[in-house]
Protein backbone atom coordinates (compact mmCIF):
# COMPACT_ATOMS: atom_id res chain seq x y z
CA UNK A 1 0.00 0.00 0.00
CA UNK A 2 1.39 3.45 -0.86
CA UNK A 3 2.38 5.18 2.37
CA UNK A 4 3.17 8.83 3.11
CA UNK A 5 6.38 9.02 1.01
CA UNK A 6 4.73 7.45 -2.04
CA UNK A 7 1.67 9.70 -1.75
CA UNK A 8 3.85 12.79 -1.26
CA UNK A 9 5.88 11.80 -4.33
CA UNK A 10 2.67 11.37 -6.32
CA UNK A 11 1.46 14.83 -5.30
CA UNK A 12 4.75 16.41 -6.38
CA UNK A 13 4.45 14.71 -9.75
CA UNK A 14 0.85 15.85 -10.17
CA UNK A 15 1.75 19.50 -9.63
CA UNK A 16 2.44 19.90 -13.37
CA UNK A 17 -1.35 19.76 -13.83
CA UNK A 18 -1.96 22.94 -11.82
CA UNK A 19 -3.48 25.57 -14.08
CA UNK A 20 -4.73 23.12 -16.71
CA UNK A 21 -8.35 23.37 -17.88
CA UNK A 22 -10.66 20.36 -17.77
CA UNK A 23 -12.08 19.18 -21.09
CA UNK A 24 -14.13 16.19 -19.91
CA UNK A 25 -14.37 13.52 -17.21
CA UNK A 26 -15.00 9.82 -17.76
CA UNK A 27 -15.96 7.12 -15.26
CA UNK A 28 -15.30 3.59 -16.50
CA UNK A 29 -15.99 1.68 -13.29
CA UNK A 30 -18.95 2.26 -10.98
CA UNK A 31 -17.31 0.96 -7.83
CA UNK A 32 -13.83 0.65 -6.38
CA UNK A 33 -13.74 0.17 -2.62
CA UNK A 34 -16.80 2.42 -2.65
CA UNK A 35 -19.07 3.68 -5.40
CA UNK A 36 -17.52 6.52 -7.40
CA UNK A 37 -19.85 9.53 -6.93
CA UNK A 38 -21.77 10.28 -10.13
CA UNK A 39 -21.72 13.92 -9.09
CA UNK A 40 -18.07 14.00 -10.08
CA UNK A 41 -19.22 15.12 -13.52
CA UNK A 42 -19.84 18.49 -11.83
CA UNK A 43 -16.18 19.21 -12.43
CA UNK A 44 -17.09 21.85 -14.94
CA UNK A 45 -15.56 22.10 -18.35
CA UNK A 46 -12.86 24.80 -18.38
CA UNK A 47 -12.44 24.67 -14.59
CA UNK A 48 -8.77 24.66 -13.62
CA UNK A 49 -6.81 22.65 -11.09
CA UNK A 50 -5.69 25.29 -8.59
CA UNK A 51 -4.01 23.17 -5.93
CA UNK A 52 -3.02 19.58 -5.11
CA UNK A 53 -2.24 18.51 -1.57
CA UNK A 54 -1.62 15.49 0.63
CA UNK A 55 -3.40 14.75 3.88
CA UNK A 56 -1.98 11.57 5.47
CA UNK A 57 -2.31 8.97 2.68
CA UNK A 58 -4.96 10.92 0.76
CA UNK A 59 -4.53 13.08 -2.35
CA UNK A 60 -6.76 16.13 -2.74
CA UNK A 61 -7.20 17.85 -6.10
CA UNK A 62 -8.87 21.27 -5.89
CA UNK A 63 -10.59 22.97 -8.83
CA UNK A 64 -11.42 26.60 -9.56
CA UNK A 65 -15.11 25.62 -9.62
CA UNK A 66 -14.83 25.18 -5.81
CA UNK A 67 -15.09 21.39 -6.01
CA UNK A 68 -12.46 18.90 -4.89
CA UNK A 69 -11.59 15.28 -5.58
CA UNK A 70 -10.14 13.01 -2.91
CA UNK A 71 -8.16 9.96 -4.01
CA UNK A 72 -6.97 7.11 -1.81
CA UNK A 73 -4.69 4.73 -3.70
CA UNK A 74 -5.56 1.66 -1.63
CA UNK A 75 -3.27 -1.34 -2.12
CA UNK A 76 -2.35 -0.97 -5.77
CA UNK A 77 -3.72 2.33 -7.03
CA UNK A 78 -1.76 4.83 -9.07
CA UNK A 79 -2.45 8.19 -10.67
CA UNK A 80 -0.85 8.39 -14.12
CA UNK A 81 -0.25 11.44 -16.27
CA UNK A 82 -0.21 10.72 -19.99
CA UNK A 83 0.04 12.85 -23.09
CA UNK A 84 -2.64 10.86 -24.84
CA UNK A 85 -4.70 7.72 -24.37
CA UNK A 86 -4.04 5.36 -27.23
CA UNK A 87 -5.68 2.41 -25.54
CA UNK A 88 -7.39 2.32 -22.15
CA UNK A 89 -6.02 -0.25 -19.73
CA UNK A 90 -8.74 -2.44 -18.21
CA UNK A 91 -7.69 -1.18 -14.76
CA UNK A 92 -8.04 2.49 -15.76
CA UNK A 93 -11.20 3.38 -13.84
CA UNK A 94 -11.38 7.16 -13.94
CA UNK A 95 -9.93 9.69 -16.39
CA UNK A 96 -9.80 13.49 -16.52
CA UNK A 97 -9.04 14.91 -19.96
CA UNK A 98 -7.41 18.34 -20.11
CA UNK A 99 -7.46 20.87 -22.93
CA UNK A 100 -3.71 20.66 -23.56
CA UNK A 101 -4.12 16.93 -24.43
CA UNK A 102 -2.77 15.70 -21.09
CA UNK A 103 -4.89 13.18 -19.21
CA UNK A 104 -4.97 12.05 -15.58
CA UNK A 105 -5.77 8.38 -15.08
CA UNK A 106 -6.61 6.47 -11.90
CA UNK A 107 -5.39 2.91 -12.38
CA UNK A 108 -6.16 0.37 -9.65
CA UNK A 109 -5.90 -3.38 -10.41
CA UNK A 110 -7.16 -4.52 -6.99
CA UNK A 111 -9.88 -1.85 -6.63
CA UNK A 112 -9.04 -1.15 -2.96
CA UNK A 113 -8.67 2.58 -3.54
CA UNK A 114 -11.47 5.10 -3.70
CA UNK A 115 -12.53 8.46 -5.11
CA UNK A 116 -14.64 11.01 -3.28
CA UNK A 117 -16.00 14.33 -4.52
CA UNK A 118 -17.74 17.36 -3.04
CA UNK A 119 -17.57 21.13 -2.57
CA UNK A 120 -14.12 22.06 -1.33
CA UNK A 121 -15.53 23.66 1.83
CA UNK A 122 -17.31 20.40 2.71
CA UNK A 123 -14.67 17.83 1.82
CA UNK A 124 -12.52 18.45 4.89
CA UNK A 125 -15.39 17.44 7.19
CA UNK A 126 -15.36 13.87 5.89
CA UNK A 127 -14.97 11.41 8.73
CA UNK A 128 -11.87 9.82 7.21
CA UNK A 129 -10.19 13.22 7.68
CA UNK A 130 -11.62 14.27 11.04
CA UNK A 131 -10.48 11.05 12.77
CA UNK A 132 -6.86 11.39 11.65
CA UNK A 133 -4.07 11.97 14.12
CA UNK A 134 -1.27 14.47 13.55
CA UNK A 135 0.57 14.04 10.26
CA UNK A 136 3.83 12.15 10.64
CA UNK A 137 5.78 15.07 9.17
CA UNK A 138 3.97 17.82 11.05
CA UNK A 139 5.89 20.02 13.47
CA UNK A 140 3.01 19.40 15.86
CA UNK A 141 4.23 15.84 16.29
CA UNK A 142 6.22 16.38 19.48
CA UNK A 143 7.05 14.71 22.79
CA UNK A 144 4.03 16.10 24.63
CA UNK A 145 1.61 14.92 21.95
CA UNK A 146 3.03 11.39 21.73
CA UNK A 147 3.39 11.01 25.49
CA UNK A 148 -0.21 12.08 26.13
CA UNK A 149 -1.45 9.63 23.51
CA UNK A 150 0.49 6.53 24.53
CA UNK A 151 1.71 6.87 28.13
CA UNK A 152 -1.05 4.57 29.39
CA UNK A 153 -1.26 2.31 26.36
CA UNK A 154 -0.83 -1.46 26.59
CA UNK A 155 -0.45 -1.60 22.80
CA UNK A 156 3.00 -2.32 21.28
CA UNK A 157 4.67 0.69 19.68
CA UNK A 158 4.68 -0.93 16.23
CA UNK A 159 0.89 -1.04 16.28
CA UNK A 160 0.70 2.49 17.66
CA UNK A 161 2.70 3.78 14.70
CA UNK A 162 0.21 2.13 12.36
CA UNK A 163 -2.76 3.70 14.14
CA UNK A 164 -3.82 6.53 11.83
CA UNK A 165 -5.87 8.06 14.66
CA UNK A 166 -2.64 8.78 16.55
CA UNK A 167 -0.06 9.50 13.83
CA UNK A 168 -1.23 9.62 10.23
CA UNK A 169 0.69 8.54 7.16
CA UNK A 170 2.90 5.72 8.45
CA UNK A 171 2.34 2.20 7.12
CA UNK A 172 3.97 -1.14 7.80
CA UNK A 173 7.11 -0.69 5.71
CA UNK A 174 8.18 2.57 7.35
CA UNK A 175 7.10 1.52 10.84
CA UNK A 176 9.68 -1.29 10.63
CA UNK A 177 12.42 1.03 9.42
CA UNK A 178 11.58 3.78 11.93
CA UNK A 179 11.72 1.41 14.89
CA UNK A 180 15.04 -0.02 13.77
CA UNK A 181 16.50 3.44 13.26
CA UNK A 182 15.38 4.47 16.75
CA UNK A 183 16.57 1.12 18.21
CA UNK A 184 13.18 0.46 19.81
CA UNK A 185 11.67 -3.00 20.01
CA UNK A 186 8.41 -3.31 18.05
CA UNK A 187 6.97 -5.16 21.07
CA UNK A 188 7.56 -2.42 23.65
CA UNK A 189 4.24 -1.20 25.03
CA UNK A 190 3.47 2.47 24.67
CA UNK A 191 3.33 2.98 28.44
CA UNK A 192 6.86 1.60 28.86
CA UNK A 193 8.61 3.97 26.49
CA UNK A 194 10.88 6.49 28.16
CA UNK A 195 11.08 10.16 27.16
CA UNK A 196 14.51 9.69 25.58
CA UNK A 197 13.08 6.86 23.46
CA UNK A 198 10.19 9.04 22.33
CA UNK A 199 12.69 11.75 21.38
CA UNK A 200 14.61 9.26 19.24
CA UNK A 201 11.37 7.93 17.77
CA UNK A 202 10.19 11.33 16.56
CA UNK A 203 13.61 12.05 15.05
CA UNK A 204 13.55 8.68 13.27
CA UNK A 205 10.03 9.23 11.94
CA UNK A 206 11.13 12.45 10.24
CA UNK A 207 14.50 11.09 9.15
CA UNK A 208 13.12 7.94 7.48
CA UNK A 209 10.12 9.59 5.82
CA UNK A 210 12.08 12.58 4.49
CA UNK A 211 14.75 10.26 3.10
CA UNK A 212 12.10 8.03 1.52
CA UNK A 213 10.52 11.05 -0.19
CA UNK A 214 13.96 12.05 -1.49
CA UNK A 215 14.26 8.62 -3.11
CA UNK A 216 10.74 8.77 -4.59
CA UNK A 217 9.21 6.29 -2.15
CA UNK A 218 9.55 2.51 -2.19
CA UNK A 219 8.64 0.22 -5.06
CA UNK A 220 7.82 -3.18 -3.56
CA UNK A 221 5.02 -4.40 -5.79
CA UNK A 222 2.82 -2.05 -7.75
CA UNK A 223 3.91 1.47 -6.91
CA UNK A 224 5.17 3.93 -9.51
CA UNK A 225 4.93 7.72 -9.51
CA UNK A 226 2.61 9.68 -11.78
CA UNK A 227 5.19 9.78 -14.58
CA UNK A 228 5.93 6.07 -14.30
CA UNK A 229 9.15 6.46 -12.31
CA UNK A 230 9.81 3.70 -9.78
CA UNK A 231 10.70 4.65 -6.21
CA UNK A 232 14.12 3.55 -4.99
CA UNK A 233 14.04 3.79 -1.20
CA UNK A 234 13.82 -0.01 -0.93
CA UNK A 235 17.56 -0.05 -1.67
CA UNK A 236 17.97 1.75 1.67
CA UNK A 237 15.95 -0.69 3.78
CA UNK A 238 17.80 -1.97 6.84
CA UNK A 239 15.25 -4.50 8.09
CA UNK A 240 12.08 -4.61 6.00
CA UNK A 241 11.96 -7.81 3.95
CA UNK A 242 15.49 -8.66 5.14
CA UNK A 243 14.76 -11.77 7.22
CA UNK A 244 17.91 -13.80 7.86
CA UNK A 245 20.32 -11.08 6.80
CA UNK A 246 22.72 -9.62 9.34
CA UNK A 247 23.51 -6.19 10.73
CA UNK A 248 26.65 -5.95 12.86
CA UNK A 249 26.71 -9.78 13.00
CA UNK A 250 23.13 -9.91 14.34
CA UNK A 251 20.37 -11.56 12.35
CA UNK A 252 17.15 -9.85 11.29
CA UNK A 253 14.05 -11.76 12.28
CA UNK A 254 10.50 -11.76 11.01
CA UNK A 255 7.35 -12.31 13.07
CA UNK A 256 3.67 -11.76 12.43
CA UNK A 257 2.37 -9.04 14.71
CA UNK A 258 -1.32 -8.11 14.62
CA UNK A 259 -1.54 -9.77 11.21
CA UNK A 260 1.33 -7.75 9.72
CA UNK A 261 4.94 -8.71 9.04
CA UNK A 262 7.37 -7.25 11.56
CA UNK A 263 11.08 -7.21 10.74
CA UNK A 264 13.52 -6.34 13.50
CA UNK A 265 16.90 -7.11 15.03
CA UNK A 266 16.35 -8.35 18.63
CA UNK A 267 19.92 -7.65 19.73
CA UNK A 268 19.83 -4.04 18.49
CA UNK A 269 16.20 -3.26 19.31
CA UNK A 270 15.83 -3.99 22.98
CA UNK A 271 12.74 -3.21 25.03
Amino acid sequence: MPELPEVETSVKGLNILIGLKVYKVKIYTKKLRYIIPKSIIKIQKDSKIINIQRIAKYILIHFSSNFSIVVHLGMSGRLKIQSELTKRNKHDHFIIYFKNSKILVLNDPRKFGFIDFDHTKKIYSRKYFTVLGIDALSKKLNINYIYNKISKSEVPIKQILLNQHIVSGIGNIYANEILFDSRISPFTKGKNLKIYQLTRLIKSIRKILVKAIKYGGSTIRDYASSDGTLGNFQSNFFVYNKEGKKISKFAIKKVIQYGRSTYYCPELQKE
